[in-house]
């Protein structure tokens, strides 16, 4: 049986993120907090983001910024519609297969990997598919008789539009939360302009971030959301759930339980082991569809 957590601990490494990486990742993109804050809140939780957004509106390179910080593994592959699965997951051992075995070899690939940012996600093709489905849903590639456990902490999908057949809708439902990344308002720019040549600056002195979370201390976080106290706003958020059904936003009861845990990371971001009312703030962000945002 798996020992409760330290929940102070968990506080402490939460309280670290929001003001070594979050805060930071804040002043470098001006206008992204709320693209900034759904990151943090998925990355505790251990759930997936999808990010929405024309090109040219700081997607990859908040994503970038990120893992840049965080002392893991990470896999980041544009995708297009002739991406293969040995592109994500890795070719086949040749040393093996001359042994009769069919095994894949994934050093650098996805199944390895702490962090997974796959941008253009929504030009997966049927060949990787399943695969896909199968490792941001189950935490589990399978390949034949080949099946291993994945041990990511993040996955960020990006996208200029949204699903517009049903196998990709069945891909774009393994991101609980999405988020708009939209041009700033224009009373913004001049401080987006600021802080984005201060950024051009460092990358031209080639400066490097030296990670200031380890992906061990993001896994004890992980550890701690389920102990999380949810019981306080259960009847609220029950409530809340039929509303949204009601107005005709499908919210599964798989997805209804996995959506406590965001609600949970909020607490904990917070410095709480307690959820209160105004961490549903999350569930904002469970549309599906352009018209269903305002909802």
């Amino acid at each position: 049986m798996q020992d409760t957590p330290d929940l102070d601990n968990g506080i402490r490494v939460a309280r670290q993120l929001q003001s070594g990486l979050f805060d930071t990742l804040k002043r470098e993109y001006v206008g992204k907090d709320e693209v900034i804050d759904l990151l943090g809140i998925c990355l505790v939780a251990g759930e997936n983001l999808f990010l929405l957004g024309p090109p040219g509106t700081a997607k990859s390179a908040i994503v970038r910024s990120l893992t840049s910080r965080l002392d893991g593994r990470v896999f980041d592959y544009l995708l297009t519609r002739f991406t293969e699965p040995s592109e994500l997951f890795g070719p086949f051992d040749i040393r093996k297969l001359r042994d009769g075995e069919l095994l894949t070899n994934t050093d650098g690939m996805l199944p390895e990997a702490d962090v997974i940012f796959l941008d253009e996600l929504l030009n997966a093709n049927s060949a990787i598919l399943n695969s896909l489905l199968m490792a941001l849903n189950e935490k589990v590639f399978r390949r034949g008789r080949e099946t291993r456990k994945l041990g990511f902490v993040l996955t960020v999908g990006a996208s200029n539009r949204l699903p517009e057949d049903e196998s990709l809708a069945a891909l774009f439902d393994r991101f609980l939360l999405r988020v708009r990344s939209e041009n700033v308002p224009s009373e913004m720019l001049t401080s987006v302009l600021e802080a984005g040549w201060k950024l051009q600056q460092a990358e031209s002195r080639q400066q490097t971030n030296s990670a200031t979370v380890s992906i061990t201390d993001l896994r004890m976080l992980q550890r701690c959301i389920p102990f999380v106290d949810v019981s306080a706003i259960r009847t609220q958020y029950v409530v809340l759930i039929n509303r949204l059904r009601h107005a005709g936003i499908e919210i599964s009861d798989r997805r209804a339980v996995r959506l406590q845990r965001l609600t949970a990371a909020s607490a904990i971001m917070c410095g709480r082991t307690v959820v209160h009312r105004s961490d549903l703030w999350v569930l904002r962000y469970i549309w599906d569809t352009m018209e269903q945002v305002e909802v």
